[in-house]
């Protein structure tokens, strides 16, 4: 069972990071004008 935690907190860990770089990738492109500024994700 713990193996099972484990696994579990890596990946959460993994998606928190993923989010994380999204964000900053929809700011660079926002900032650079390749997306519109009330660009909204779906």
């Amino acid at each position: 069972m713990d193996g099972l935690a484990v696994m579990g907190f890596v990946f959460g860990m993994v998606g928190v990071v993923a989010l994380v770089r999204l964000e900053k990738l929809i700011k660079t492109l926002k900032q650079k004008g390749i997306l519109e500024e009330d660009y909204k994700e779906e």
